[in-house]
């Protein structure tokens, strides 16, 4: 515990002072910054805005955690292979916002180049981490599906899955970085339940250095995190969730994140459908991912457009409960 909240501590207090110069040193080489989506109208002002502020919170808590893991003697095999997805991941969505901003590739990388390279961690990560452990058995609402190697299959769905689905998430001021805040306190209960601090030293610090990107992510954000953050942080609590054995848990606990995803997927399927048997596309949100249609209109659609404060705290509230409800099914 003692070290977990002294990473935590380092990690939000190194992200704090960095993000200043990250940001200093966009302005001073005049980097052109985020690009905004055409079809989002109201979010045109932020053009510009300097982003993939996430390789700084990547950075600090992971010099965080290998330190103190280090120090307090808790640099486990768990410990490690979730720090490697968060590089590995991290690094994915650096070279993606790199090509984006620096080489002006407008997509970045393609999507079937990205995709090879999340299915190339999820590999290395099992054959590392769950098949080096002995592990192959998935937790379905607290029963043991046992599936060998088929297990694999499942991990690379799994990270892949949420870290696209946390990159979704991550389309207004504010909304992914404390998502994710949330998420990682309530993986940070259940690992302090199992006893297993060296989990807990790794959520504790990644906390730390959203709370301290969050200082400078809030509306109006003066920096984004980028792909580099995103990518990582959903590979993160993909693997947290594993590391733990409470893989269903993140269904209820990303709720927020399976609904960006979802809201997308839903909106595609539905619009080729009607486009092919009506001759015309319809849809079933105003926009995609989730939070857009609720900045369009709010869940009914006869009120007044929601401001990003609001669809925040709507959806951070959302993923508050569900972590309560979570907990609630394990521990009560």
């Amino acid at each position: 515990m003692y070290s977990a909240i002294l990473a935590g501590i380092v990690s939000f207090l190194g992200t704090i002072l960095l993000i200043p110069t990250f940001i200093r040193f966009y302005q001073h080489k005049r980097i052109e910054g985020q690009q905004m989506h055409e079809d989002v109208k109201q979010h045109r002002f932020k053009a510009g805005t300097p982003t993939m502020g996430g390789t700084v919170f990547l950075a600090v808590a992971i010099v965080s955690t290998l330190l103190f893991a280090t120090v307090f003697q808790m640099l486990t095999g768990g410990v490690l292979a979730i720090l490697f997805i968060l590089l590995l991941y991290g690094t994915i969505g650096f070279l993606d916002d790199f090509l984006k901003i620096f080489r002006k590739i407008n997509e970045g990388f393609k999507a079937k180049q990205k995709m090879a390279l999340q299915i190339l961690g999820g590999l290395v990560f099992y054959l590392v981490h769950v098949q080096g452990t002995g592990g192959g058995e998935l937790n379905i609402f607290g029963y043991s599906l046992h599936l060998g190697v088929l297990y694999i299959f499942f991990v690379i769905f799994w990270l892949v899955g949420f870290s696209n689905a946390v990159n979704l998430t991550d389309g207004i001021d504010g909304l992914a970085s404390i998502s994710v805040v949330i998420s990682l306190t309530a993986y940070s209960m259940i690992a302090i339940i199992q006893q297993q601090f060296d989990i807990l030293l790794v959520c504790v610090a990644m906390i730390g250095g959203l709370l301290g990107f969050f200082v400078y992510n809030h509306k109006p954000a003066k920096i984004f995190m980028g792909d580099v953050g995103s990518l990582a942080l959903g590979g993160m609590l993909a693997t947290i969730s594993i590391a733990l054995h409470q893989e269903w848990t993140l269904l209820l606990i990303g709720l927020v994140y399976v609904m960006e995803t979802s809201s997308v997927m839903l909106q595609v399927a539905h619009f080729k459908y009607t486009k092919k048997k009506y001759g015309e596309g319809r849809r079933i949100f105003r926009m995609t991912p989730f939070h857009h249609h609720l900045e369009l209109g709010g869940l009914s659609g006869k009120s007044e457009k929601w401001s990003e404060w609001q669809v925040d705290f709507f959806l951070w509230g959302l993923g508050l409960v569900m972590s309560l409800v979570t907990l609630a099914i394990l521990y009560l």
